[in-house]
């Protein structure tokens, strides 16, 4: 079982528009024990919308450091029923310069990495847990 401590989000805006940037940082325990880190970002009034987010995974103990994780690029959006999520190259991300939660890897990298299925447990739970995103994606409008 994994859960997930919430931060508040950090707002800022956005240069092009003027609308709201949210970034979320969010720490994921399994079994009461630190097992990843994610940061989410998305623009309120964008259309398509779409969040993009990095899932570090790996050591997250006192000796743990950045060379002991790794990071997945992803970003989430919905069809007419749906979410759909799907990894990115590190370049996408908003994070590509971010050392902290590890090495980030390609979409192909990453597919093929035996985490690849934490990855993906913590999406589902981002778009059924995550207030803040689950609003962003039902209630916030265009």
């Amino acid at each position: 079982m994994i859960d997930i401590e919430f931060e508040e989000p950090k707002i800022e805006n956005c240069e092009c528009c003027g609308q709201e940037i949210v970034r979320l940082t969010r720490f994921v325990f399994q079994d009461d024990n630190a097992f990843g880190v994610y940061y989410l970002k998305f623009t309120r009034g964008h259309s398509p919308k779409v969040a993009y987010g990095l899932i570090g995974l790996g050591e997250w103990g006192e000796e743990g450091e950045p060379k002991d994780r790794l990071a997945f690029p992803f970003k989430i959006w919905t069809n007419e029923s749906h979410y759909q999520v799907g990894l990115i190259d590190a370049e996408e991300s908003p994070w590509s310069h971010v050392t902290y939660l590890g090495q980030i890897l390609n979409r192909d990298e990453g597919l093929k990495h035996e985490w690849i299925k934490d990855v993906f447990h913590i999406t589902d739970h981002i778009v059924a847990d995550d207030k803040i995103v689950v609003d962003y994606f039902t209630k916030d409008s265009e």
